[in-house]
């Protein structure tokens, strides 16, 4: 299966399990987490933290925790506290 195959290039979003996943969901997680990382970006921590549990019912929706389990227990606490 390609990516095509889950959203065409034309459209930037899909529901799956009534949760709508936008295009990008999955590198945006990723990029808040690494600005959540970054010391030299403490003023950004808040929005990411925000933004990042935002994300996670369509990364959820997508069984990507189901593949994927964090190993950063502060990261793990985040994904258990936005699933819920």
């Amino acid at each position: 299966m390609k990516p095509n195959d889950i959203l065409a290039d034309q459209d930037n979003t899909i529901v799956i399990n009534e949760v709508l996943v936008r295009k990008g969901s999955v590198g945006a997680f990723l990029m808040n987490w690494r600005i959540l990382q970054d010391p030299n970006q403490l003023s950004a921590h808040a929005q990411a933290t925000n933004d990042l549990l935002d994300l996670i019912p369509a990364l959820s929706a997508l069984g990507l925790f189901e593949v994927l389990a964090p190993r950063d227990p502060t990261l793990a606490k985040l994904v258990q506290t936005g699933a819920s």
